[in-house]
């Protein structure tokens, strides 16, 4: 959503059309932190996948 705000403005007319943008929902990161678990080293498999190109 844009908003357009006229460069001569004063205080109050921004208030209002900043108080008219809803926010959006954003990720909680936190809730999946620690959830993968892996067999081999994660360095291992960057190396492997590296040496894919050779």
């Amino acid at each position: 959503m844009t908003t357009k705000i006229k460069s001569g403005a004063d205080q109050e007319t921004i208030k209002k059309a900043l108080s008219k943008i809803k926010a959006k929902k954003m990720l909680d990161a936190t809730k999946y932190s620690g959830k993968i678990t892996l067999a081999i080293d994660p360095l291992e498999i960057q190396k492997a996948l590296r040496d894919e190109w050779e």
